[in-house]
């Protein structure tokens, strides 16, 4: 469903990317590990199609994203991907209900119709009666259940996520692989997931490594 090649990004005189090769099938669960520094955030933030690449060429379903103009690389984001990060970036003043919603918003749908979706994925993620609470709320690892129902609004094809259980305890990480492998039963979601838990990583279909710029074989 993706093909990446040859991605090379530098900021300054630094050279992040060396080059980086990397596929992904549609329904795959991709984790990604290695050391601080090794370029991964980058590398994910390029795949996500929030950074640019100095080189190289990203296929997501033989559409070469790097001719994509901005307004509608921007549109086929918030259709396409769902994105994770570490720490949630929900937004305080808005409930869960509000949060989850909001790319449905971004999207145009009705209103009505994209409550009734983020309620419905609420549920899914065993929220049903934090609803309404807002993030001062709730724990973190409800709050993180909301960023991924949030990441899931719009039925993306592809969710990445980085370190998406780095900020959680033992318990709630270990939630979080089996919850992941739920959503992929159900939405026949993809993901590429960066990590730091071995844990995490071996419950993937593959784990990659990425070292010093360029990914490595399967680890």
């Amino acid at each position: 469903m993706i093909s990446c090649s040859g991605i090379e990004k530098s900021f300054g005189q630094l050279k992040v990317l060396k080059g980086v090769d990397f596929q992904v099938q549609a329904g795959e669960i991709v984790s990604i590990m290695g050391d601080s520094g090794a370029g991964k955030t980058t590398f994910l933030q390029i795949l996500g199609t929030l950074e640019k690449a100095d080189t190289g060429t990203i296929l997501f379903d033989n559409q070469d994203l790097s001719t994509f103009k901005a307004k509608a690389l921007a549109r086929f984001r918030n259709d396409h991907i769902g994105f994770v990060f570490q720490f949630h970036h929900l937004l305080p003043e808005f409930t869960a209900l509000e949060n989850v919603a909001i790319p449905g918003f971004i999207q145009k749908q009705p209103r009505k119709q994209a409550l009734e979706k983020a309620e419905k994925l609420l549920d899914f993620m065993g929220l049903k009666e934090r609803m309404e609470h807002k993030p001062s709320g709730m724990s973190g690892g409800e709050q993180q259940r909301v960023a991924v129902a949030r990441a899931l609004m719009n039925q993306p094809k592809v969710v990445l996520a980085d370190e998406p259980t780095g900020n959680l305890d033992s318990r709630n990480a270990r939630e979080m692989h089996e919850l992941f492998g739920q959503i992929r039963q159900e939405f026949n979601t993809t993901f590429v997931i960066i990590t730091h838990n071995k844990e995490l990583a071996a419950t993937a279909d593959r784990m990659l490594i990425m070292k010093d710029g360029v990914m490595l074989k399967e680890g």
